[in-house]
C-alpha cells in the first residue's frame, strides 16, 4: 500500500483539473478527504513499523522499470524508512490541517477549486520526494514540487505582483535544480548508478575531491529549496500567495526538502568534509541573515518569512555537523513544522478579520477580540524563541548544543551564532506578538476584527497542542535518535550535565534579553502607524532584505545579461556575419558576371575574335622567347 501515499493526493489532484466547473461545489472536500486518506496510509505504515525490528524497518518496491538503457537502469521505486517516514507523517498530517483551514479561508474564492488541486498536486510531488529509493525518483518530486510551488504562489495571477513573485521563485529555485542535475550525472559518471545504496556503498571508495563536487552541487540544490543564502531571495516574495500556501510552503514541505536531501546523502557528505564546511556556513551565515530580515518587516507574513529562513539555517547548520547533527536537525525539523504552520495559520486568522490586512503596526488588541487566534498564536511564539517546555526550546537548545559540542573555534564560532541567532529571534517575534495582540488598538475604524470560523480555528488548535507537546516526545528516552539511528548514523559526541545546563541557561537568558528589549520598543513606546524613515543603515539593509535582490542583480543577472548580448554579438556580427558576407561576395561576383551574358551574337562572336586573338597573341609571344 506504499503506493498509496503519493497516489491519492495525485489522483485528487487529477480529479478537480479534469472535473473542471462541475466540482466546484464538493472539490474541496475531496481535496480535503485524499490529504487525510494519505495521512492515514502513512499513520497504518507507521503502526506497522513500530511492530518491526529495528534492523527491518526499512522497505521499498520496485514498481516499474523506468530508465531501462544500455549502462543505466533506474527503476520506479519507493521506499520507506524511518527517516522518510518523520516526513511523510509531517507532509501528509500537516499538509491535511492545511486543507482544512484552507476549506474556510478560501470560501469565497471563486478558484477555489482549482486551488485545492494546487494543494493535491504539492501534497503527492512532496511524498514522492522523501519515499524515493534514488536520486532520479527524488528529482522527480522536487520538480514537481517546484512546478506545485509556482502555482500556488501565483494563484492569483492577476494581481503582477503574485505573478511576478510566482516567476521570481520558478527562476531561482532552476538554479539549485541545476546544481542537482549535475550532480546526477556526476554521480553516473562515478558509480554508474543514482540509486541510493549504489551510491553510498561506493563513496567510499570515490576520491575526496569527486564527493566534494557531488556534495557542494546538492547544497546548491538544497539551497534553492530551502532559501538559504544566496538563493534565498524567492522566499519573502513567495507570500504573495494565499496564507495557507506560505503555511504549506515554509514549515511542512518545500523548505524542508533542501534538509532532507542533505540528511538523506549524509554518507556522501561525511566522506567530503570540504561540503560538510560549505553546509556549515551556509546554515550559520543563513539563521543570522534571516533573523536580522525578521527585524525590519511591518508584513506580518514577511517576517514570519524571514523566520523561517532563519530556522531553515538553524537545521542545516545541524545537518552540517554530520552524524553529530542529523538526529536534531531532523527534530528542529520536525518541531518547526507544527509552531510555523501554526504561526502561519494564526497570521492568516489575524489577516481575515482585518480585511486582508498585513501590516502590524495597524493591528494592536486583537487579544480581546480573537482570543483564539491569540492563544494558538501565542503557544507557536513561546515555542519558536526556545522558552521551556515548549517544543522549539528542545530542538533548538539541542542544536545549539550540537554546535558549541564540535569543539575548537569553529565550534565556539558556530554556538555563538546560533545563541545570538536566538537572541534575535526572540526580538522580533516577540515585536510580531506585541504589535499584533497588544498595545493599543491602531486598526481604522471600518474595520470589525472577530475571530475566525471552526474550520480555521481546528487546525490552529491542533497544531498549537503540537508545538507544546512535540519536543518533549521526541527528546524523552531519545527517541528521536534511537529511531534514526539505523539511517543517519549515531551520535558518538554526548554533552556533560553540566554543559547542557550551562548552554540551556545561556540560551533562555539571551532570549529574555531580546524579548524584553522588544517589550520596552513596542509595547512601553507609542507605536506609530507608519514606520519611521529616518532609521540606522542596518535597519535600511534589513528591509531591503539585506540586498539579496541587489546582489544577485549585480554578480549574477548583470554579467549575465551582459555575457548574453556579447554571446547575440558575436552570432549576428561574427558567425552570421561570415556566412552573410560569404554569400553577398557569390551573389556581387554572380551579379557582375551575369552582365556579359547580353543575348546578342555580334558581342559572343567579337568577344570570342578577342579571345583568339590573345590566344594567338600569347603562342608567338612564347615562340619568339
Amino acid at each position: 500500500m506504499l503506493w498509496l501515499l503519493p497516489a491519492l493526493p495525485l489522483a485528487g489532484a487529477v480529479l478537480l483539473l479534469l472535473l473542471g466547473r462541475t466540482s466546484d461545489r464538493w472539490g474541496h472536500w475531496l481535496g480535503c478527504l485524499m490529504a487525510l486518506g494519505s495521512f492515514g496510509v502513512a499513520v497504518w505504515a507507521f503502526v506497522d513499523m513500530l511492530g518491526r525490528a529495528s534492523e527491518h524497518r526499512a522497505y521499498h518496491y520496485d514498481f516499474f522499470s523506468w530508465a531501462p538503457v544500455v549502462g543505466l537502469k533506474v527503476d520506479f521505486s519507493l521506499q520507506l524508512d524511518q527517516l522518510s517516514m518523520c516526513f511523510a507523517l509531517l507532509i501528509t498530517g500537516v499538509g491535511s490541517l492545511i486543507h482544512i483551514y484552507s476549506v474556510g479561508y478560501m470560501s469565497h474564492d471563486p478558484g477555489r477549486r482549482r486551488f485545492f488541486a494546487y494543494l493535491n498536486l504539492f501534497l503527492a510531488a512532496m511524498v514522492v520526494l522523501v519515499l524515493a529509493n534514488n536520486y532520479l525518483v527524488l528529482y522527480l518530486g522536487w520538480e514537481g514540487v517546484g512546478l506545485a510551488s509556482y502555482l500556488l504562489i501565483g494563484f492569483w495571477y492577476e494581481k503582477p505582483s503574485a505573478a511576478t513573485a510566482a516567476k521570481k521563485a520558478f527562476v531561482v529555485n532552476r538554479v539549485g535544480d541545476m546544481g542537482l542535475a549535475i550532480a546526477l550525472f556526476v554521480m553516473f559518471a562515478t558509480f554508474g548508478s543514482v540509486d541510493f545504496a549504489q551510491v553510498f556503498t561506493g563513496a567510499p571508495q570515490a576520491s575526496e575531491a569527486t564527493l566534494t563536487i557531488i556534495g557542494l552541487l546538492l547544497l546548491l540544490g538544497a539551497c534553492g529549496k530551502s532559501a538559504q543564502v544566496p538563493l534565498q531571495s524567492w522566499l519573502g516574495d513567495a507570500m504573495e500567495g494565499p496564507t495557507p500556501v506560505s503555511a504549506l510552503i515554509h514549515a511542512a514541505t518545500m523548505v524542508t526538502a533542501g534538509v532532507y536531501l542533505v540528511a538523506r546523502s549524509g554518507p556522501i557528505f561525511d566522506l567530503a568534509p570540504g561540503a560538510r564546511a560549505g553546509v556549515l556556513i551556509v546554515g550559520a551565515v543563513t539563521l543570522l541573515f534571516g533573523a536580522v530580515i525578521g527585524c525590519a518587516k511591518d508584513d506580518i507574513k514577511k517576517a514570519l518569512a524571514a523566520s523561517t529562513m532563519s530556522q531553515i539555517g538553524y537545521m542545516m547548520l545541524a545537518a552540517g555537523l554530520g552524524p553529530a547533527g542529523y538526529a536534531v536537525a531532523i527534530m528542529h525539523l520536525l518541531t518547526h513544522g507544527f509552531f510555523k504552520a501554526g504561526l502561519f495559520l494564526g497570521a492568516g486568522s489575524v489577516m481575515h478579520a482585518m480585511n486582508d490586512e498585513t501590516d502590524m503596526r495597524r493591528y494592536g488588541a486583537l487579544r480581546k477580540v480573537m482570543p483564539i487566534t491569540f492563544v494558538t498564536f501565542g503557544l507557536g511564539y513561546l515555542a519558536i524563541i526556545g522558552v521551556p517546555p515548549f517544543a522549539g526550546f528542545f530542538s533548538k537548545d539541542a542544536i545549539i548544543e550540537a554546535a558549541f559540542g564540535h569543539g575548537g573555534a569553529t565550534g565556539f564560532t558556530l554556538g555563538a551564532a546560533t545563541l545570538l541567532g536566538a537572541g534575535i529571534t526572540a526580538f522580533y517575534m516577540t515585536r510580531v506578538m506585541v504589535l499584533t495582540f497588544f498595545g493599543e488598538k491602531r486598526w481604522h475604524e471600518d474595520t470589525h476584527p472577530h475571530e475566525a470560523p471552526a474550520s480555521m480555528t481546528g487546525p490552529m488548535i491542533l497544531l498549537a497542542i503540537g508545538s507544546v507537546f512535540s519536543g518533549g516526545l521526541f527528546v524523552f528516552g531519545s527517541s528521536l535518535k534511537n529511531w534514526l539511528e539505523p539511517v543517519v548514523g549515531a551520535d558518538s559526541h554526548a554533552e556533560s550535565a553540566s554543559s547542557t545546563v550551562l548552554i540551556s541557561i545561556s540560551a533562555l537568558v539571551v532570549v529574555a534579553i531580546g524579548a524584553w528589549i522588544a517589550v520596552r520598543q513596542y509595547q512601553l513606546q507609542q507605536v506609530p502607524e507608519t514606520a519611521p524613515s529616518t532609521v540606522s543603515a542596518l535597519t535600511v539593509a534589513a528591509r531591503r532584505d539585506l540586498y539579496g535582490d541587489a546582489f544577485n542583480e549585480a554578480v549574477f543577472m548583470r554579467p549575465g545579461a551582459y555575457l548574453t548580448r556579447a554571446l547575440v554579438f558575436l552570432d549576428n556580427r561574427g558567425i552570421d556575419g561570415l556566412v552573410n558576407s560569404t554569400a553577398a561576395l557569390i551573389g556581387g561576383l554572380s551579379a557582375r558576371i551575369r552582365r556579359v551574358q547580353t543575348g546578342f551574337v555580334r558581342s559572343y562572336a567579337l568577344s570570342m575574335f578577342t579571345g583568339a586573338a590573345l590566344v594567338v597573341a600569347a603562342l608567338l609571344a612564347v615562340r619568339l622567347l
